[in-house]
């Protein structure tokens, strides 16, 4: 009997759900399709992976083994052409990185700047993108390093024995809203006698700080009225409405540090209301060639920044932004 890949699929999908009918439409097929070729694979594999006998359907312990195996076949398959590419290009200067897009406009191209004394930079290709895409990105094999927030509460993908992470700086996430004529906030996050919900200006669901804010700050949140009033998962989206006065935003100490020096901007809450960050290097564990190579070992060597360091380094070349170009960067933001 011959095997066919898609059997992993099916397999992975029914072990997901317990469910015939559910996992074969997850799959867009018919139920006695989708049970012929689980059986299939059962035969191939010469022993029975799932219990039918309960409802939902249960892993035998040999299914249990086999669903691991399967997960790990599938996200293989998948870094395949990546892989292949970065092989390809293995000799290649050109250094693939996918960063958030708070990071993308801030650290990352005066981080870059900062790393041309112990290493001769080549051309940069950077995509901005939120975490989710970032992370997408990485597992299929199309970039050689994600940059992006990171908090010890937050298991992302990339958060796995397949990638290799390095913390290269921290951050803050500080909750801001634009100040009166006497430099309070104009929305602040407390209880209010007459119970107004305080308007919330929020990150959206695949935006990787949004997932912090949601899982740090969750509960502490449910004892406060609030109402999200306007929700985008660019940190710089939020940034403007808190600007405008339409409500409390929690934004990088890296992207508001110059707001608060001078007022446009306050904290909307005491210090316990602010969320720790560290700015986090992701790559894969295997070979990525010479040149991502050269620049792990830089990037790791060079030590972490902290949240006022790292917002003093931005504001220091702040001003030459739009003069001088990322050093070796080939323009490709997308």
């Amino acid at each position: 009997m011959h095997f066919h890949f898609t059997w992993l699929e099916d397999f992975l999908s029914l072990a997901a759900s317990g469910n015939f009918s559910r996992a074969a439409e997850d799959r867009h097929s018919s139920q006695p399709a989708f049970s012929r070729r689980i059986r299939a694979l059962e035969e191939w594999l010469g022993a029975a992976l799932v219990d039918r006998s309960s409802q939902p359907a249960r892993l035998t312990e040999v299914g249990v083994w086999f669903e691991g195996v399967a997960a790990d076949l599938v996200a293989r398959t998948a870094r395949l052409p990546g892989e292949a590419r970065q092989l390809a290009e293995a000799g290649a200067a050109t250094l693939r990185i996918a960063s958030t897009h708070a990071l993308s406009f801030t650290f990352l191209p005066r981080w870059l700047r900062s790393l041309e004394s112990v290493l001769e930079l080549g051309p940069v290709a950077l995509t901005s993108d939120v975490l989710a895409r970032c992370e997408a990105q990485m597992q299929e094999g199309k970039v050689h390093f994600v940059l992006a927030h990171a908090h010890e509460r937050m298991h992302g993908s990339l958060e796995s024995e397949s990638y290799l992470a390095a913390d290269i700086g921290s951050d803050q996430l500080v909750p801001v809203a634009q100040p009166d004529a006497q430099g309070q906030p104009v929305h602040r996050l407390e209880k209010t006698a007459a119970g107004e919900p305080v308007p919330l200006l929020a990150y959206s669901e695949e935006s990787g700080m949004g997932r912090i804010v949601r899982l740090v700050l969750g509960r502490q949140l449910e004892d406060v009225p609030h109402q999200a009033v306007f929700t985008a998962h660019l940190a710089s989206v939020l940034r403007s409405m808190a600007l405008d006065g339409r409500g409390v935003a929690w934004l990088p100490r890296t992207l508001v540090e110059e707001d608060l020096q001078v007022g446009r901007l306050v904290p909307a809450a005491p210090p316990d209301w602010s969320v720790d960050l560290a700015i986090r290097l992701y790559r894969q564990r295997e070979a990525i060639g010479r040149a991502a190579e050269a620049f792990w070992r830089a990037a790791t060597r060079s030590g972490a920044l902290g949240p006022q360091e790292a917002s003093a380094f931005i504001s220091r070349y702040r001003s030459d932004l739009p003069s001088k170009p990322m050093p070796g960067s080939s323009g490709s933001v997308t």
